[in-house]
């Protein structure tokens, strides 16, 4: 196998990159909750204001994971990274594509001065819980996830 090229993400990766957040939300059986197109997605990484960045994974030239990150401001904590999305193809699972992405965000973090790094993972999610609990971090069953929808 070629080596890995861990890199942050160009426009162009949009496309490819918004393929694997489809893979994910298939994975996590919420495909119908995908709403966002393609042009939204460059628009909001790439247009006057991003809001996000990513690192992506590629090897031989296709995008093969990623790692999709923004702000978050904790009043009591500070500025904290958000990771909203850790992304591997199935086929290339395994292969530490994960473990890579996900320490080139922590290191970002780290570099950037953030005083720490959230996300969330389903409960049911047992190969996704294993591999965060190697990072030795804090999981919090106090608080409940709320969302609300703004346009239909």
């Amino acid at each position: 196998m070629s080596e890995v090229v861990i890199r942050k993400a160009v426009q162009e990766d949009c496309a490819p990159m918004l393929q694997l957040i489809l893979e994910l939300a298939e994975y996590e059986k919420a495909l119908h909750e995908v709403t966002l197109t393609l042009d939204e997605f460059i628009e909001d990484g790439f247009g006057k204001s991003p809001v996000w960045g990513a690192f992506v994974a590629e090897l031989n030239g296709e995008i093969v994971g990623i790692s999709l990150y923004y702000d978050r401001f904790s009043t009591w904590k500070g500025r904290r990274l958000y990771l909203e999305d850790l992304v591997v193809t199935e086929k290339m699972r395994g292969k530490q594509i994960g473990k890579l992405l996900f320490e080139a965000t922590l290191e970002y973090g780290k570099s950037n001065q953030y005083t720490g790094m959230v996300f969330q993972v389903l409960h049911w999610n047992e190969p996704a819980i294993n591999f965060y609990k190697k990072y030795s971090p804090k999981f919090d069953n106090e608080w409940l996830n709320v969302s609300i929808e703004l346009r239909s």
